[in-house]
């Protein structure tokens, strides 16, 4: 496995991550993992928001089975943490990402979608987590970040009975927020980055690494968090400059869509 496996395409101010190993549904293996750590570390300095997907018709049908290897108890200890190494990059890198998925969504293809701040889904996707029945357990940060998406009642049937759930019912239980028309998936993905990128920055960073900080703490705690985030967004000259648009009828007023 090498980095030509992923690619990068800037859209204007959009980064378009794309996995690209169609031939073997998108499989993550370490080399990949570790490309996509860089590369969201090392994003264009223009970047606003980025779109994930998968090349072909899989989002990613998750760990290269070929590349599993006997470990002992350290050595998966420290292969598990260099992939929350890299998906960490992404949950809390420099701008908020889209995953725009079809297809296999499956095992370390979840883990990663659930690594996004928002998915959309088409009318193919399915999702699993094959790994109780191989005998292994999710290694990605799946533990923590799809419960939080799903409740662990759901993870644990998912891995206990290797339950599938179609596209539908993803977006029933939340793994998604968006559902539209098969082959559909990127071009939404890609209209909500266009959205997000024109947020003030500050703010776009706030919601990804001040929000799911202040959702794990006490209330008080997260009260005061919250005071403390909202004080330092609003301090921002652009925050002012877009009140002022607003008070001077420039801005776009909220529609019922």
């Amino acid at each position: 496995m090498t980095p030509k496996y992923l690619h990068l395409e800037m859209r204007g101010n959009i980064a378009v991550v794309r996995l690209a190993r169609p031939a073997k549904r998108n499989a993550l293996g370490d080399a990949l993992i570790v490309a996509l750590r860089d590369l969201f570390e090392n994003l264009p300095s223009e970047t606003k928001s980025a779109v994930l997907c998968g090349e072909g018709d899989h989002f990613c049908a998750g760990l290269d089975l070929s590349e599993l290897k006997e470990r002992d108890a350290s050595q998966g200890m420290h292969h598990s943490r260099m992939w929350h190494a890299a998906l960490e990059r992404v949950q809390y890198g420099p701008v908020p990402v889209i995953a725009a998925l079809q297809g296999a969504v499956v095992g370390g293809g979840l883990e990663l979608a659930s690594a996004c701040h928002i998915r959309v889904a088409d009318e193919s996707a399915f999702y699993a987590l094959p790994e109780g029945s191989r005998g292994i357990f999710v290694g990605g940060g799946g533990a923590v970040r799809i419960p939080r998406l799903i409740g662990a009642a759901r993870m644990t049937d998912m891995m206990l009975t290797g339950r599938v759930y179609n596209a539908q019912d993803g977006e029933r239980i939340g793994i998604a927020q968006y559902l539209v028309p098969a082959g559909q998936a990127f071009d939404k993905a890609l209209e909500l980055a266009g959205r997000v990128a024109e947020n003030a920055p500050l703010t776009n960073y706030a919601l990804m690494h001040a929000l799911p900080r202040i959702a794990e703490q006490p209330a008080d705690q997260g009260f005061f968090t919250e005071a403390l985030m909202a004080a330092v967004a609003q301090s921002a000259p652009e925050a002012k400059r877009r009140v002022k648009d607003f008070l001077d009828g420039k801005a776009r007023k909220v529609q019922k869509s």
